[in-house]
């Protein structure tokens, strides 16, 4: 097994040794195809983990780091798989999407090098077991993802999201970091065994709320999210749709990887964790419900799927501490089973929203209309997703949703009190979520591809190629056979969780919860079946009678237009009057003048602020930006300071060293 890592490493730098020298139009087929070999060979040596089974393996790092430990149990594997899927269908899809833009071979070049980069150092953050090796592995991942995300860097607005997101980042790292050596100065290893350790004679709250911040940074639990809603946006559609789909997983691994050590307070951490999930599902969703551009709301629709995956974790967390196998298998199961369909339907949506934006050269959804037409496929996978990512059957959002529910009922009834109380309110925050989401998609899919065109686009939109439609079938199919055998997949995260706790549920339990979920979604297409037949018969009597085309009836307007249409803005206006304390509106227009009987022309501009970065994250950049500019004078651009700068630092030193201050 060991051969094949070394076959990895040694494909992956060759691979990125001959990008310079391929021609432009084959550079992205060699990424292709060295993170399929990538993703076959991770993938080989992550399926027996599925069954219960434990690869370990060791690298010799030279003398400082000795020998590095490489675990795959069925908890890496279970998200080794879940990246390397997500990374071929984004590898393919943007092959198809940058076709469509001229980019010299340089920046291609260096774009596919980093891709392949930022693949096997997701799979490696999986495997490393040792704490100095991982922050190794999670640098690379967070410098080639901020690489990937400014492309474009000729625009200022995707170099300032790329900063923002390395800055916050490097935040993140330097809580790990702090968890790592706080775990070291204890136990005199960087060993992830350390940290079990650790647990097993120390206090555990307070290392683990450490771990989780530098996490929950990565995953985009509020107020930790904010370089979601910036990075998304400024990354080409690919990217978006691999950094939403399994960078953020990341996040969530490192939580549960954590959660795998801990020895104690499982019941006060599930609460903390459950109440904050829940929390960062409703701002999610709300933000997502009011923004008009597309991408943006994908990008807050992914903070509120971490808030459900987190309610699921809390779930888990509790069922430990209460001793019940129900609770711990339905909470940490629904948790990862909704890893896996976030992945899915989120890289669905971010692919056909970079249809979209190919297509028509826009993001906000308030110029488009009527795309059904000219981009039906588009269409049809964007509706695909919409209605999996609302929770709706037949699609595998449901079953993930569904488990988690279950696991609050169950917790419901607990003998204690505050207990209950805190499962009632969480049930009703993730139904709130539910429905915000159905109407989030609603305005979007009905904005986008419903009714007129609202603005005259540059050029017709059309059908992207087969190259971007077929990895989105592929998801589909995935998609669909989640929702179809969930039985298999729960076995499958069942294995996984034997390894992670002693508590052993009896899996006939979750067997029947996963059948009651196949009658469901049988149900439901056995319904859109008999919808289908019924238009089907309509069309073939139609066909035998005579058919006349109008106009629909105006409601008494003779001469209706675009404008007239509902809005994206109007959709969600009364959600954001009535929640205004949390979705701030700015507005930008010039009110009419008393007596003002025919107004001239007026723009009128609305955009929402994001409520933690308003008033918490840029209050803070202020502050720091001000104290800075005390020590200003420091860097004044005159060479004979700074020559003084480097005489007094010598000084400095040698007199330090001849009182033996420093050696």
């Amino acid at each position: 097994m060991m051969e094949m890592v070394n076959v990895s490493w040694i494909v992956t730098l060759l691979a990125i040794f001959v990008l310079f020298f391929v021609p432009s139009g084959f550079k992205a087929y060699t990424a292709a195809f060295v993170i399929l070999v990538n993703s076959l060979i991770t993938s080989w040596l992550a399926f027996p983990a599925l069954s219960g089974q434990v690869v370990e393996l060791s690298i010799f790092a030279g003398t400082f780091m000795g020998d590095i430990a490489i675990r795959i149990d069925g908890l890496a594997a279970w998200f080794i798989l879940i990246i390397n899927f997500t990374s071929l269908t984004g590898v393919f899809y943007g092959i198809g999407y940058l076709k469509a833009y001229t980019n010299p071979a340089p920046k291609l070049t260096l774009h596919w090098s980093l891709f392949i980069l930022f693949h096997l150092s997701m799979v490696w953050v999986c495997m490393l077991q040792n704490g100095f090796a991982f922050l190794l592995a999670w640098e690379l991942m967070s410098l080639t993802s901020m690489l990937l995300v400014i492309f474009d860097h000729n625009k200022a607005q995707t170099l300032k999201a790329g900063i923002n997101y390395l800055v916050q980042m490097h935040i993140s790292v330097v809580f790990l970091t702090i968890g790592f050596i706080w775990v070291y100065s204890s136990t005199g290893s960087f060993s992830f065994e350390a940290i079990r350790s650790f647990f097993q004679s120390n206090n555990n709250i307070w290392l683990f709320l450490v771990f989780f911040v530098g996490f929950g940074l990565k995953a985009g639990f509020i107020p930790l999210h904010s370089w979601l809603p910036h990075a998304h946006p400024a990354a080409p559609s690919h990217i978006s749709g691999v950094m939403s789909g399994v960078i953020v997983k990341l996040g969530i691994y490192g939580i549960f990887r954590i959660i795998t050590f801990l020895n104690s307070d499982y019941i006060i951490l599930g609460e903390i964790i459950l109440s904050l999930s829940v929390l960062t599902g409703i701002y999610g969703i709300l933000n997502a419900s009011v923004h008009r551009d597309f991408k943006r709301m994908l990008a807050y629709c992914t903070i509120e799927n971490i808030g459900i995956i987190g309610i699921g974790i809390g779930i888990g967390l509790i069922g430990i501490g209460n001793g019940s196998p129900v609770m711990y298998y339905l909470g940490f199961g629904g948790a990862l089973l909704h890893v896996l369909n976030h992945s899915l339907f989120k890289s669905l949506l971010f692919y056909s929203a970079g249809s979209v934006y190919q297509q028509c050269h826009t993001r906000d959804m308030e110029q488009l209309g009527g795309l059904i037409k000219s981009m039906p496929k588009t269409a049809a996978i964007f509706l695909v997703g919409a209605v999996a990512i609302g929770g709706l059957p037949p699609f595998n959002g449901f079953v993930s949703e569904f488990i988690i529910y279950i696991g609050l009922i169950e917790g419901i009834h607990s003998n204690n009190l505050s207990q209950i109380l805190l499962f009632v309110l969480s049930l009703a925050g993730l139904s709130v979520i539910g429905g915000l989401s159905v109407l989030t998609f609603t305005k979007t899919f009905g904005v986008i591809f419903l009714g007129q065109p609202r603005t005259a686009l540059h050029h017709k939109p059309r059908e992207v190629s087969k190259l971007m439609l077929v990895p989105q079938y592929i998801i589909i199919v995935l998609m669909l056979s989640v929702a179809f055998i969930p039985h298999f997949y729960m076995q499958i995260i069942g294995n996984a969780l034997m390894q992670m706790s002693p508590l052993f549920a009896d899996m006939n339990t979750i067997v029947e919860y996963a059948n009651m979920i196949q009658g469901i979604s049988l149900y439901s297409l056995l319904l859109i079946g008999i919808a289908a037949t019924v238009w089907i018969l309509r069309s073939i009597v139609m066909k035998q009678r005579i058919q006349r085309t109008a106009a629909t009836w105006g409601c008494g307007y003779v001469a209706p237009n675009s404008h007239q249409q509902y809005t994206g803005k109007s959709f969600s206006k009364p959600l954001g009057k009535i929640l205004n304390f949390l979705l701030i509106e700015r507005k930008h227009f010039e009110e009419l003048n008393p007596g003002e009987i025919f107004p001239e022309k007026r723009s009128y501009v609305s955009h929402y602020h994001d409520f933690f970065e308003r008033n918490l994250i840029d209050p803070l950049i202020s502050r720091l930006n001000y104290s800075a500019n005390y020590f200003s004078f420091i860097q004044n651009g005159r060479v004979q300071s700074y020559v003084i700068y480097g005489i007094v630092f010598i000084l400095a030193m040698f007199i330090l060293t001849v009182f033996n201050i420093v050696s």
